[in-house]
């Protein structure tokens, strides 16, 4: 997909929003309500912006919502295309790299992810430190647009140390006020640091690739993020990367995986989680 037809989305966008945005934010399943909370929001389904593609997922809206949350300008995708889905790489980085053409700094890339980590259980979210790419491609195979970035980006550092300093404090200052609150429920070490392994779906894994994910030092997986996240980094945007877990992978316990269990996850901890977003946002800026 060339160029041009990520010009043309953000052009698109951008006219129908004239405030300047500096963050984005890509929201994973069950996880689409935060979109619901902005104000002045400006909201425009993914089969009205060129060149984006439909989401065809339950708890994915399939529409990129404008607006603001404390004043701050944001775009927050409301659902994302998966490779999964049929649709090819191109695609799903379009979002991210018209983003990047319309000169957004910053990219939230939230998911929900079954755990590998025993000490993850469903309900906490996990800040992603690193991945593992084991979709089977790379996304930036093929020709490189050096207007997008480098042929060879580094990938060492693709999810931004600074940010995970503000996710960890505002997450420990929120554990605080409701432990304060009485509120204890929500553990103060809800919000943890790991791996995160995209594979290409959609079948959930075998406790046999389970057992794999973990020796490649995975500590959660899913099917989405990493392919965003690459992006990203070509372009020179930086990344905060946040994973709800919904879920213990295959073989982790004896019941079986499906997708209603990871929205009922995603709604349950739709509250912590949203406070979260807005604290790290509003630091961002």
């Amino acid at each position: 997909m060339s160029y041009e037809i990520a010009a043309e989305a953000a052009d698109f966008i951008g006219s129908k929003y004239t405030r300047k945005i500096k963050t984005a934010i890509v929201l994973g399943s069950g996880l689409g309500a935060f979109a619901d909370h902005l104000s002045d929001a400006v909201r425009l389904p993914y089969d009205q912006i060129p060149g984006f593609a439909r989401s065809t997922v339950e708890g994915h809206a399939g529409q990129l919502v404008l607006g603001e949350i404390d004043g701050i300008a944001v775009a927050v995708q409301q659902g994302r295309f998966h490779y999964y889905e049929g649709y090819d790489m191109e695609q799903v980085m379009l979002p991210v790299r018209a983003f990047g053409i319309m000169g957004i700094k910053n990219l939230i890339l939230t998911n929900a992810a079954g755990s590998l980590n025993s000490d993850m259980i469903p309900g906490s979210l996990m800040m992603i430190t690193d991945h593992v790419n084991c979709l089977g491609v790379n996304p930036l195979r093929g020709p490189n647009d050096d207007r997008f970035g480098p042929r060879f980006p580094d990938m060492s550092e693709v999810y931004d140390r600074e940010f995970h300093q503000i996710a960890a404090e505002e997450a420990d200052a929120i554990a605080h006020e409701r432990f304060e609150k009485g509120r204890d429920e929500v553990l103060t070490d809800f919000l943890n640091r790991g791996v995160y392994c995209a594979l290409s779906g959609p079948t959930y894994e075998t406790p046999a690739e389970i057992r794999m994910y973990r020796q490649l030092g995975a500590d959660a997986v899913g099917m989405s993020t990493v392919p965003e996240a690459i992006a990203a980094r070509h372009l020179g945007m930086r990344v905060l990367g946040i994973s709800c877990i919904t879920n213990l992978a295959a073989g982790m316990s004896d019941e079986p995986i499906n997708h209603e269990e990871v929205m009922e996850t995603g709604a349950r901890v739709a509250e912590v989680f949203e406070e979260l977003l807005k604290r790290i946002i509003s630091r961002m800026n």
